[in-house]
C-alpha cells in the first residue's frame, strides 16, 4: 500500500519546513518566551505560506495541506497557536479545554477567543496572566463563561487531529536530534549507537514515530465529502496514538542526551517543554481513553477486524 503523500503536498510541506525553519526552530520559540515579537514574526511566516487561506473544513486537500503545515510547526516549535487560528470561528480562535481546569496555549495574544470542551460545549474564555510556567511556557489560565450553542463536533475532531500532527512534527525532530547524537558522541572508544541497548532504543522510538505517521496520514485519509469530516472515535484514537508515543520517544530521548536533554541549550529540552500542553490538553492520555469506551462496547470504533469489537 502507498502512502506516500502527493507531490503538490509534499511540496507545500517543504515550503512551510523553509519558512518556518528561517525564524530560528527551537531556540526562536525559546525567546519567545521573553519576546513577544518573536510570535508576531512566526504569524508573518505562517501568512507567507499561506496557512490561512487554508479552509480546512470544506476542502480534503486544505485539511491535508494544513496538516503537514502543523507537521512543520511542531518541528520548529512555532511559537503561535496555529491549530487554534486555522479552526477560528467568526474570526476567534478556537480553542480545546478541560472546564475543570481551563487553559489555553497562548491565550495572551490579542484577538478573540472561544473555547469548547470535548463534548462540544461552548464557552467564552477570559483569560488571566500568563504563569510563565516552565513546562508550557505560554499557558494562560482562564475562566469560562457560558455561551449559547454548541461547537460543531467536526471542529472539536479537526482540532484533536491537527494537534496530533504537531505532535508528531515535534517527535519526529526529537527522533533526528537524539539519532544524530548517539552517532557522534562517542564512549568507551565507540559512539553510543554501536551499543546494543541504545541502537534498540532508538529503533523502539522509531518504530513508535512511523507508527503514529502512519496512523496520522489515515485518519485524514477518512475525511469524506462533502467535507473532511473525522469520526470522533477516529480523532480521539489518534490523540491518544500521539500522546503515548511522545512519552515513549520524549522518555528516550531524555535518557539518551542525559543532562544536556534538559538543558535549553539542547533542541530536546525546548520541544518538549512547548509541547507538553499538546499531550496534557485537553484531557490526558488515560483520559482519552476512558472515552473511547463507549464506541468500543457500540462496535463503532472500527478495526482491522469486520464486524463489532466486543468490550
Amino acid at each position: 500500500m502507498k502512502t506516500a503523500l502527493p507531490e503538490d503536498i509534499s511540496d507545500f510541506a517543504a515550503v512551510a519546513v523553509k519558512r518556518l525553519g528561517r525564524l530560528g526552530g527551537p531556540q526562536a520559540a525559546l525567546r519567545a518566551e521573553s519576546d513577544r515579537g518573536v510570535r508576531d514574526e512566526a504569524r508573518v511566516a505562517l501568512s507567507e505560506v499561506g496557512a490561512f487561506d487554508l479552509d480546512v473544513r470544506s476542502s480534503s486537500d486544505d485539511l491535508l495541506a494544513a496538516a503537514v503545515l502543523c507537521r512543520a510547526a511542531g518541528a520548529t516549535a512555532l511559537p503561535y497557536p496555529v491549530v487554534e487560528e486555522l479552526l477560528a470561528i467568526d474570526g476567534a480562535r478556537l480553542a480545546l479545554v478541560n472546564p475543570g481546569a481551563p487553559r489555553i496555549d497562548h491565550g495572551d495574544l490579542a484577538g478573540g477567543w472561544i473555547a469548547a470542551d470535548l463534548d462540544g460545549n461552548r464557552y467564552q474564555p477570559h483569560p488571566a496572566a500568563p504563569t510563565h510556567a516552565k513546562l508550557g511556557p505560554f499557558l494562560v489560565p482562564a475562566s469560562l463563561g457560558a455561551l449559547d450553542g454548541a461547537v460543531a463536533a467536526t471542529d472539536v475532531n479537526l482540532h484533536l487531529v491537527l494537534g496530533s500532527w504537531r505532535i508528531l512534527g515535534a517527535l519526529q525532530q526529537a527522533l533526528h536530534i537524539v539519532t544524530e547524537h548517539v552517532l557522534a558522541r562517542v564512549q568507551f572508544g565507540k559512539p553510543l549507537a554501536d551499543f546494543q541497548a541504545v541502537s534498540f532504543a532508538v529503533a523502539d522510538a522509531s518504530v513508535a514515530v512511523r507508527g503514529l505517521e502512519e496512523l496520522a496520514k489515515y485518519t485524514v485519509s477518512r475525511a469524506e465529502s462533502p467535507g473532511p469530516r473525522v469520526r470522533s472515535a477516529d480523532a480521539l484514537v489518534l490523540r491518544l496514538k500521539a500522546a503515548d508515543t511522545a512519552r515513549q520517544v520524549l522518555r528516550t530521548s531524555h535518557q539518551l542526551l542525559g543532562a544536556l536533554g534538559f538543558c535549553d541549550e539542547s533542541d530536546i529540552s525546548v520541544l518538549d517543554r512547548h509541547t507538553q500542553p499538546l499531550i496534557r490538553l485537553p484531557l490526558g492520555a488515560e483520559a482519552l481513553a476512558l472515552r473511547l469506551i463507549p464506541d468500543v462496547r457500540d462496535g463503532h470504533l472500527e478495526t482491522l477486524f469486520t464486524g463489532p469489537v466486543t468490550a
